[in-house]
């Protein structure tokens, strides 16, 4: 068992005696705190804050994160406060504890919601001090070497989030070593079978490799000597969950897996890098195409290597990575292996090192964007969990300048990455200079234009295909933005309407009965009630009942003549997502229209003569009269049917005659023939009912048309 002697000793070697000593009293404080605790093991339950300190130790990090570590469950399972951490410890150890303590005292429907809140109340904290997250991570790593001793569904919960969550972000941090046990832990917890059956397989395929790992790694040893170039070379064990990962995402046996051998050669400088590279190169023939430079280009979590792929003696593939001894500890511990903490000026602090730093903060830094525009705690863990991609793509900016993206990032997703604004108003791009579909995954080395206009705006199918977090939650924030200004200008319009039949309007109405209705109705603001309203999800007519100024009232009136009596609404067309025009009938400019209001949809319009809006054409809680504005300029769907003598070439006949009479043909099928007779039915788009009868007499006029009718 651990001892905080031990732990004492391991920090001598990097700390002064005083913090050595703070460490200690912390220890003591944490050991007095969960007095009588006991962990599902029976152990005491300071052993599991003792084991993250010593986790923390390992990777030689500063007495505040050691401190902290020792104290990171006191607030969530003692009755000690912040406050009392705070005057013991001071600020910075206390607000280490506080970000990684669970929301305990409030409530939440599922599981899954409280996960998400507590993992954002960390993200919070994260960006006021990274260490948050690396005791967060010790923490994690202890629990899953000991998750034994929970019941098997649990065990199954936490590793399941440990692979989803905590594992890619140590990942994302450069943490190798950490990503690398958490990932085995997790696998072995949540597929012990599948996990049994590889590492089994692994054990009888490493002795039948010793020989030939052994013979290449003698031969390049022998290659580098005869260079003069110092480097120390090693056989590279691929993990348990690497190799499954590998098998289900490549569809590869495990044998196909295991037959690329895995080395790694360790230099003393960037320039014994390269000519290590060339000396391999004359070794073995590299693989076309599987050459990455890491070291010019470093990874999103600040990642540097050399790795090429060589074809061996005997028909084996080898891959190889070439590193220096400081890029080595960096790509093992990441942003751990920073001076940040170490010394206050940063002055040992190692350039790869302070590169990892820098990324992780930029990392944080956007998760803190992502949160400010998520609208609720799920959807921000959502939104993260697509960013931690394990792998990234390398895009230039017309000025030459490197954009790093997640692996099948489309010129969406870049444009976020630019600035949220490029984002919001990209219509088109353009990828090495030429005119690209927006959808297009990016490949490396590409350069992307975005090409932005004022007047544009995010598209919902834009969702269907962007990667990143940020272009997710961007696009997300701006729609439901939208979507509220649009639903807050309807219901007011909505509620107008009704008002005017007793003569008054919004701004009119009387403030306390507006406060009453408030009130009643839970509604913070006006601008809520309307967006209510044109939402659908609360009646304008009801409302504006209860708004209207105390007048006698026509209760002669019936609901249907009331509706009669009404001004008609106009439809600009502009109304965006809260205005919809049915399927089933498909209203164009010209036809008499009416206003169904759909709960959570907004108005959808459909012809006043339309079989599906029968029923709820006289009830004025559900429907509304309109008319057309004169100022319309976009173009409506029409389908027609049209009865012709088939013979070759007629699809093309047919649309060609209506596109020459400025008709955009959407789709064209031809159904079932009768002879030398065949239905076809067309849709187009048309400006309104004189566009359409100009097209159908168009079409009418062909000799092979015998019939034409909207459908």
């Amino acid at each position: 068992m651990q001892t905080i002697d031990a732990l004492s000793q391991r920090l001598s070697d990097y700390l002064d005696p005083m913090q050595i000593q703070q460490v200690r009293r912390s220890y003591f404080y944490a050991e007095q705190a969960h007095d009588g605790q006991k962990r599902k093991s029976g152990e005491p339950y300071v052993t599991h804050p003792l084991a993250a300190a010593n986790v923390l130790a390992e990777l030689r990090m500063d007495h505040q994160s050691l401190m902290a570590a020792m104290l990171h469950d006191v607030i969530e399972d003692t009755d000690i406060s912040y406050e009392g951490i705070e005057s013991q410890f001071g600020k910075s150890v206390a607000d280490i504890v506080d970000g990684v303590s669970k929301l305990t005292h409030l409530e939440f429907e599922t599981k899954a919601e409280a996960q998400a809140s507590n993992f954002q109340k960390m993200v919070l904290a994260m960006a006021e001090d990274i260490r948050v997250i690396l005791v967060k991570l010790a923490d994690r790593l202890h629990n899953m070497r000991t998750l034994g001793a929970m019941p098997p569904h649990k065990q199954r919960r936490i590793a399941r989030e440990t692979l989803d969550i905590y594992a890619p972000i140590a990942a994302r941090l450069g943490m190798r070593d950490v990503q690398v046990e958490l990932e085995d832990l997790a696998f072995q917890s949540h597929y012990p079978m599948r996990a049994k059956y590889i590492r089994r397989a692994v054990v009888q395929a490493r002795g039948q490799r010793k020989d030939i790992i052994s013979s290449i790694q003698e031969t390049i040893e022998k290659r580098l000597e005869k260079e003069g170039l110092s480097g120390t070379v090693t056989g590279r064990e691929k993990h348990l969950y690497s190799i499954y990962s590998k098998m289900k995402a490549q569809r590869k046996s495990f044998s196909e897996i295991m037959d690329v051998f895995a080395f790694r050669i360790v230099t003393d400088n960037v320039d014994d890098c390269y000519r290590t590279l060339g000396a391999v190169h004359n070794l073995y023939k590299p693989v076309h195409g599987r050459f990455k430079d890491y070291i010019a280009i470093p990874k999103a979590n600040g990642y540097q290597s050399l790795h090429t792929d060589l074809f061996g003696a005997r028909d084996i593939t080898i891959e190889v990575q070439i590193r220096t001894h400081e890029m080595d500890v960096v790509a093992s511990q990441g942003i751990a292996e920073h001076s940040h903490y170490k010394n206050d000026d940063g002055s040992d602090a190692s350039e790869s090192a302070l590169g990892s730093y820098k990324r992780a903060r930029k990392w944080v830094k956007g998760l803190l964007e992502m949160h400010q525009s998520a609208g609720n705690s799920m959807e921000f863990i959502d939104s993260v969990k697509t960013d931690l991609f394990p792998d990234e793509v390398y895009i230039f900016t017309p000025l030459g300048k490197i954009m790093e993206l997640p692996s099948g990032a489309t010129a969406v997703d870049f444009a976020y990455a630019v600035h949220t604004d490029v984002g919001n108003s990209c219509v088109s791009c353009r990828i090495n200079r030429r005119l690209a579909p927006l959808s297009q995954p990016l490949e490396n080395g590409q350069t992307v234009e975005v090409i932005t206009t004022p007047s544009a705006q995010p598209n919902m199918a834009w969702l269907n295909f962007v990667v990143t977090g940020k272009a997710r939650t961007a696009i997300r924030h701006y729609l439901k933005n939208q979507q509220r200004h649009e639903s807050v200008e309807l219901g007011q319009r909505l509620l107008n309407q009704f008002l005017a039949n007793y003569g008054t309007s919004v701004n009119d109405v009387d403030p306390f009965k507006l406060r009453d209705l408030l009130h009643e109705a839970e509604l913070a603001n006006l601008d809520d009630l309307l967006e209510d309203i044109g939402l659908g999800n609360r009646m304008a007519y009801v409302v504006a009942r209860r708004l209207r100024p105390e007048q006698p009232a026509n209760n002669d009136e019936t609901g249907s003549e009331r509706l009669r009596n009404q001004k008609p609404m106009s439809i600009k067309g502009t109304e965006g997502m809260v205005l919809q025009y049915a399927k089933c009938c498909l209203p164009i400019p010209g036809d008499k229209i009416i206003g169904h209001i759909s709960t959570g949809r907004g108005l959808v319009i459909h012809q006043t003569d339309c079989r599906n809006i029968g029923y709820l054409r006289d009830d004025p809680e559900k429907c509304i009269y309109l008319e057309w504005s004169d100022k319309l300029e976009e173009e409506f769907s029409v389908n027609l049917k049209t009865e012709v003598e088939s013979h070759r070439g007629i699809i093309a006949e047919l649309a060609t005659t209506a596109a020459s009479a400025g008709a955009d043909v959407v789709a064209i099928d031809i159904g079932d023939h009768e002879g030398p007779l065949a239905n076809v039915h067309i849709e187009v788009t048309v400006a309104d009912r004189i566009h359409l009868a100009r097209v159908m007499k168009k079409l009418r006029n062909l000799k092979s048309v015998n019939r034409i009718a909207r459908e």
